[in-house]
């Protein structure tokens, strides 16, 4: 073969090597825009974090609940008078509706006493026309959470702001396993401080430092779930934190993709009860990837 024909085919290999790389690129570019504006429909969704209108905490014995001025618990939208609900000493939750409202639970008129279940996994939805509200735990307290699909947030949804995609953000971290499975002390915007069960540890190099991040166990049928912090934190990010997501370690490997780094439910509401980020969890250096402030009106 000529020296002109080997040229000609060292030339067409790396064209084909450049286009394959262009193409991957442009892929995971395209799968990231596509990531984003899901993210952005269930934010915004008729039951997203975008429709919550409030937080209200019970106290024991009996809590009135609607919009009027005469209830202990006086929402900002919805009927006059939605029900009341008991609390008894053992935690045990009743719900009667009023006469005056039809009211569903978890999608079927009710028109009597009903007890309401603690679990959080699958809430028991209390609704009121546009106005829905479930039971959350926090510690010792028990909340009501209240949606309205109608809410003001959600109708003047600012959209998303981010980082440009960038695959260097896009981490292969060796995965620790933790066995037995270890806890860590996670604090809420509360104040209150639970502890969380920690299956591992993601380790990984940037700028020539090795950095380690540690993820919360929700259950082997979701994703591990990171609380970070770093130094875009405050400014040019949500100052508390953000949230990313992970898939389960393949062959010792953990991806992180700081790409869909995300701002926590209370970037965008003041009703929400976010977690902090854990010390071993506050990076040193900026993470210029992911989502950034919420330019909307925020918590």
């Amino acid at each position: 073969m000529s020296l002109f024909s080997r040229n000609r085919v060292f030339l067409c290999l790396a064209l084909v090597l450049i286009s394959a790389v262009n193409l991957r690129a442009q892929n995971y570019e395209n799968t990231e825009s596509l990531w984003r504006q899901q993210r952005a429909e269930r934010l915004s969704a008729p039951d997203g974090w975008l429709s919550l209108i409030g937080l209200h905490w019970l106290t024991l014995g009996q809590n009135t609940i609607g919009a009027a001025s005469d209830n202990s618990i006086q929402l900002s939208a919805g009927p006059a008078h939605f029900g009341i609900i008991t609390w008894e000493k053992n935690q045990v939750l009743t719900f009667v509706p009023a006469a005056s409202a039809t009211v569903s639970l978890s999608g079927k008129i009710i028109t009597g006493s009903v007890a309401l279940r603690l679990k959080e996994e699958k809430p028991e939805i209390i609704q009121c026309g546009t106005v829905s509200f479930f039971v959350i735990v926090r510690g010792d307290k028990i909340g009501l959470r209240v949606k309205d699909t109608k809410s003001i947030r959600r109708r003047d949804f600012a959209g998303l702001d981010y980082f440009p995609v960038d695959p260097k953000w896009k981490i292969e971290a060796k995965w620790v396993t933790y066995t037995p499975t270890r806890t860590l002390n996670i604090t809420n915007v509360l104040g209150q401080t639970s502890p969380e069960p920690v299956p591992g540890k993601a380790v990984f190099d940037y700028a020539g430092k090795t950095y380690e991040l540690t993820p919360i166990d929700e259950g082997k049928d979701e994703p591990l779930f990171f609380i970070i912090r770093d130094k875009t934190s405050g400014t040019e990010t949500y100052g508390a934190s953000r949230f990313l997501y992970s898939e389960w370690p393949k062959n010792g490997i953990v991806v992180l993709d700081f790409n869909r780094a995300e701002n926590p439910p209370c970037a965008f509401s003041p009703y929400a009860t976010c977690p902090l980020p854990p010390k071993e969890n506050r990076l040193p250096f900026a993470v210029t990837a992911g989502e950034k402030s919420y330019k909307g009106e925020a918590h």
